[in-house]
């Protein structure tokens, strides 16, 4: 079983819905759930965030915040999650935003480097990770965390 599939299958038991906000993975969370079966009775949607114009016009992530510390930030992770649950009124949502490679990166933010925020029961946390790789192996990491922390907010 798929960690999406679990992840379907737990959403279903609980009678919970998801939704995802997503930039460096450009919808690979969202792909992945909505490859299984039945998905369309626990995943209300997502919004794919790759610009920062996006982040701060769709998801509500302020000018403020992508100015001061960036997109690849715990703030901008947490007002991304924060945003598409106010979107789609799922019951949990998590976001992730990073720098994939093999550039964009920077001294203190390197490839590899995803920000995930978790919004459920009243409360938004967010997760840092640093993955190994390249592009591809960057972003399947980043999404099978997402999913994860999603499956654990069960």
């Amino acid at each position: 079983m798929t960690v999406a599939e679990k992840l379907v299958e737990l959403l279903k038991a609980s009678g919970k819905t998801c939704a995802t906000a997503e930039s460096c993975t450009g919808g690979g969370a969202g792909s992945a759930i909505t490859a299984v079966p039945g998905s369309s009775e626990v995943y209300l949607g997502g919004v794919v965030s790759y610009a920062n114009s996006v982040k701060e016009r769709v998801l509500g992530v302020s000018a403020g915040v992508l100015g001061a510390v960036g997109a690849v930030s715990p703030e901008c992770a947490a007002a991304m999650a924060e945003g598409v649950q106010r979107l789609t009124l799922a019951d949990i949502a998590v976001s992730v935003t990073g720098i994939a490679g093999p550039g964009g990166s920077s001294a203190d933010k390197p490839v590899g480097l995803v920000w995930f925020g978790l919004a459920a029961n009243g409360k938004t946390r967010t997760e840092k990770a640093i993955f190994t790789g390249d592009r591809a192996k960057v972003r399947e990491q980043a999404v099978v965390h997402a999913l994860g922390m999603i499956t654990a907010a069960i």
